[in-house]
């Protein structure tokens, strides 16, 4: 679809500082591993791009399903029953084979090395040292998360989300709340946990006492949930405007509206917020990518539009370095520095 005038905004550009990267496929995920930018392809493989040129490096025998990563690995899930640990390198390690095969829906990995992944209604976790574990739920598990410190996993299923300590044998907290609960994330300090649901609606609860927070307001499934620097607000896509929730005080946005930024009349489909700036990458529906300051609402062009919907944006750890992917296959990283 070619641009026309009114579908880029009047706003400064760094689109000249990105170098354009051809997948060759469409890209479901991409994460960073220091300078490296890892875009996870739909079927089989990944795309490892740095200085060097891009290279592909099979992980999967069929769909890549899922994908997380700790900033030294990627792991992904894959419907041929395997969960694969990948480093910058391309040096590839299988975590886990399903012993039915059946497809690897979630994935997580926590800070400390420990990976958690789920097929049907069982979630599994590996601790970086020691036996793996599974837990059986109610419903299939529909998003794992793990907590910032210690090692309790949120595992979102239908009717809630079940807080499973791994390492220990009592059951697992039930924080219930009726309806499909298909992703889940906790705040960075850990006192909140946030669900997107089957419905076009987040759910959350504070968890010093259970107390529910229902946020709404959008009119499409939220698909992509970014926690700024220090976790002072909630990025969401979801919307035909970007959609911050407060989380800075003891009550996080209970009580109060978010923030609504960089409106246009496409819908927003992926957030990525930068690791230490109050800035957010916003990417649309028809390609293209604003970078958003909160304070103020400022924007600079990241890519111009091209009805291709953006599938992933993530920024290196230095937040210098931005990736993004498109559901047709082109990719790019934007040098900041």
């Amino acid at each position: 679809m070619p641009d026309t005038a009114a579908d880029i905004p009047s706003v400064p550009s760094v689109v000249e500082c990105t170098r354009p990267i051809a997948a060759g496929a469409p890209v479901v995920a991409v994460h960073m591993l220091g300078n490296e930018a890892v875009f996870v392809l739909g079927e089989e493989a990944l795309l490892i791009a740095g200085k060097a040129e891009p290279r592909r490096v099979a992980v999967h025998g069929g769909g890549i399903l899922c994908a997380a990563s700790d900033g030294r690995r990627v792991v992904t899930g894959g419907d041929d029953g395997k969960v694969v640990a990948a480093t910058a390198t391309g040096e590839t390690a299988v975590i886990a084979a399903d012993a039915k095969r059946r497809w690897i829906d979630h994935v997580a990995v926590s800070g400390d090395g420990a990976v958690a992944w789920s097929a049907g209604r069982q979630a599994f976790v590996k601790p970086a040292k020691g036996e793996e574990r599974t837990q059986e739920f109610p419903s299939s598990v529909g998003g794992l998360a793990f907590a910032p410190k210690g090692f309790r996993l949120a595992v979102a299923h239908y009717n809630g989300v079940s807080l499973w300590f791994a390492n220990a044998a009592a059951k697992p907290e039930v924080l219930e709340w009726k309806g499909s609960h298909l992703a889940v994330t906790f705040s960075p300090d850990g006192r909140f946990i946030v669900t997107a649901m089957q419905e076009p609606t987040l759910h959350g609860w504070r968890l010093a006492d259970g107390r529910n927070m229902r946020m709404s307001g959008y009119n499409a499934k939220v698909r992509s949930l970014s926690w700024s620097a220090g976790g002072k607000w909630l990025a969401t896509s979801g919307s035909t405007q970007l959609i911050l929730w407060p989380f800075q005080g003891k009550d996080g946005p209970m009580g109060k509206q978010p923030e609504l930024l960089a409106p246009r009349d496409k819908r927003v489909v992926a957030v990525a917020c930068h690791p230490a700036q109050d800035v957010v990458a916003v990417g649309y529906e028809d390609g293209l990518i604003l970078l958003v300051r909160i304070g103020d609402g400022a924007e600079i062009l990241a890519r111009k539009p091209d009805g291709d919907a953006v599938a992933a944006i993530a920024w290196s750890a230095s937040g210098a370095l931005l990736a993004f992917g498109t559901e047709g296959g082109e990719a790019g990283i934007l040098d900041l520095a």
